[in-house]
């Protein structure tokens, strides 16, 4: 056995590498087989790599809170964001109906308004600062219309960034910004959690993305996804709001054991009202009057959710019920229930809870088709300010509805419900809040797109991520990955093949039969007599060299490598003796006037001296310009 050469080794050396690289291919598809649960601990997310498609999975953005509590219809834990560049802070609210970010101008703080009203409103936006700012025009709000607010704002683009400045928060360019001045409809701004896009018509067929639409395309997002839940001054150590945008904090909420671990809500036909849920049922455990459960809704209806507002918007039979109940006072100069300090403080030590049913359908399927949010008394112990009231007043958040299209659950509601909303599976769903010692723990779970690929359906919402699974077949984009390596694997090792095998052995076939075809040997005489017997009919007068002559490779004509191609056969001329002179041709032996190309023709004398040599492609041309095409058309210099 003879040893490898070069070409073999290298041959070799490029099979290992590339069945190398399909083994390791088919490994890494393996692993991406087996999911596991993409969870990320409050110290701070991390993205993660999902192999099957070859793309990086982005983590849950865990919206930073301010630490404030704030707000003129109640303390509410808020949001730091920032708008504009230079930036500038901004306290808002998470709206679950506005597509848009809302801040507040100056203007929403009068001359009548209390001395701290810019700070007391998250602070004020000053657009004329912003070097990113794009103004659009005046426009409704668009939110709330079924509640007859008629609120406008300024409208235009500007950068808006999650968190305070330096936290390096996500930030999208060219969002929707709304100045505002209004003081009884928000206090404080707003972040908007609506992805749908918004139509201005001042761009024509133009639909404007949303804040978190455009964090998804972006990437910054897992999925058009998000959970709130509000937060509880009156809970543990005072329990701040949790925004997750992209999936959802499983120590805030519980799954009560008689209800569905899957239940969700599909979203309502009418997007402006797509939170609905049906309510079943609204008890008290106890009234001003009686310690026993009193039921204060006697029929279902329908109420959507709706965080941008503190209110629970209720038909007016319920609002009489809880009248009864409680003993409450409507105020109808500023259209709430306010509660002078006997009422508050008879509220305070009686300490009902009132309980919500909840259920996709009314009536509900089965028992466990429904979920029970209850809300203690502190949930609906709020204050009033300026506006409503010269100084703080307590009230209880309970407005009047006139039709069943104002039934809604506002932000009270929300301080002991968690709603997670699958803007791509086009349902949510909402659970009682957990107060315990991990409530503050965050175990945040991502909600991947349906784009992703995953073999579970996680429980909690109803919705597929990335949960363990039993399952190890390959997905469909690990087989792909198998496929296209696989292929370009057999295009290299063809192509290794003909390089280093196939190529080689054919030239040397080529040069051995090369050699074979060699002409044979001539000695010519000092006369050139070999040579006639060589070229019989060819007229001989020089000597030639005497070493063998071979054809050159892959020369297709019949003619030797001594002969040059044309109708006259041309020979190298004398080496050895006095160069000869040839004949013109024209004029005789005197006349030097032209020059010709040597002749096959005998020649006689001297050749002039003042032959010149044929240049190639690029030789001198009559009139000594250059022969080089590039060259033509150019300027000099």
């Amino acid at each position: 056995m003879r040893a490898f050469g070069h070409r073999t080794a290298v041959f070799l050396w490029t099979l290992l590498s590339v069945v190398t690289g399909l083994v390791l291919t088919g490994e890494e598809a393996v692993q991406s087989a087996h999911p596991a649960q993409k969870r990320w601990s409050k110290e701070g997310p991390h993205a993660l790599k999902r192999r099957q498609a070859n793309d990086t999975i982005a983590a849950p953005i865990v919206a930073s809170v301010s630490q404030y509590w704030e707000g003129n219809d109640g303390p509410w834990s808020s949001f730091a964001i920032q708008i504009g560049n230079k930036p500038q802070n901004i306290r808002v609210l998470p709206s679950t109906a506005s597509t848009s970010t809302w801040a507040v101008y100056a203007e929403g703080c009068p001359s009548d308004a209390p001395s701290d009203c810019p700070d007391s409103r998250g602070g004020t936006f000053n657009p004329n600062n912003s070097l990113t700012r794009v103004p659009n025009s005046i426009f409704q709000l668009g939110v709330e219309e079924n509640l007859d607010f008629q609120v406008f704002g300024d409208f235009g683009f500007d950068t808006v960034t999650l968190g305070w400045q330096g936290s390096g928060g996500p930030s999208v360019d060219h969002s929707i910004v709304a100045g505002i001045a209004d003081t009884t409809f928000t206090w404080l701004g707003v972040l908007g959690l609506n992805p749908r896009p918004t139509n201005f018509s001042t761009f024509p067929n133009n639909p404007q993305v949303s804040f978190i639409q455009a964090l998804r395309n972006q990437n910054s997002i897992p999925s058009l996804s998000w959970a709130y839940t509000a937060g509880a001054q009156y809970r543990l150590n005072k329990v701040y709001g949790s925004l997750i945008l992209g999936g959802y904090d499983t120590a805030r909420f519980t799954k009560p054991s008689d209800t569905s671990t899957d239940l969700t809500f599909p979203f309502y036909t009418d997007i402006a009202r797509d939170l609905l849920v049906g309510i079943t049922s609204i008890t008290t455990d106890k009234t001003t009057s009686s310690s026993s459960e009193t039921k204060l809704l006697d029929s279902s209806i329908f109420a959507m959710l709706d965080s941008t507002i503190p209110y629970f918007y209720l038909p007016e039979a319920v609002c009489a019920a809880f009248e009864s109940a409680f003993g409450l006072t409507y105020n109808t100069t500023s259209d709430l229930y306010t509660l002078n300090s006997t009422q508050h403080a008879t509220l305070t030590k009686l300490n009902p809870s009132i309980t919500f049913t909840l259920s996709p359908e009314v009536p509900a399927k089965s028992s466990d088709q429904a979920v029970q949010i209850t809300l203690p008394y502190s949930a609906f112990d709020l204050n009033v300010s300026w506006p409503y009231a010269e100084e703080s007043t307590a009230y209880f958040p309970l407005k009047r509805a006139t039709n069943d299209t104002q039934y809604t659950l506002g932000r009270a509601f929300f301080q002991e419900a968690y709603v997670i909303a699958d803007y791509e599976r086009q349902n949510f769903s909402v659970w009682p809040c957990k107060w315990d010692s991990n409530t503050n723990n965050a175990n945040v779970v991502a909600i991947l797109s349906t784009d992703a690929s995953t073999n579970n359906t996680d429980s909690t919402s109803g919705t597929n991520t990335s949960s363990g699974s039993s399952k190890k077949g390959l997905s469909t984009g690990a087989t792909a990955g198998i496929g296209i390596g696989a292929a370009l694997g057999v295009v290299a090792l063809a192509a290794s093949l003909w390089f280093f095998l196939l190529k080689p052995r054919r030239a040397q076939k080529q040069r051995a039969a090369e050699l074979e075809a060699r002409e044979p040997h001539v000695e010519l005489g000092p006369h050139g007599s070999g040579l006639s017997s060589y070229y019989p009919n060819k007229d001989v007068n020089a000597e030639l060299d005497s070493r063998p002559r071979h054809e050159m490779p892959d020369h297709d004509t019949k003619f030797g490598i001594l002969e040059a191609p044309g109708e006259r056969p041309k020979y190298e001329m004398d080496g050895t003796g006095t160069p000869t002179e040839l004949d013109g041709g024209v004029g005789g032996k005197g006349n030097r006037g032209v020059v010709h190309e040597m002749d096959a023709q005998p020649a006689g004398g001297k050749l002039a001296s003042w032959l010149k040599m044929e240049r190639g492609p690029d030789r001198e041309r009559d009139g000594g310009g250059s022969y080089f095409p590039e060259q033509a058309g150019r300027g000099g210099g």
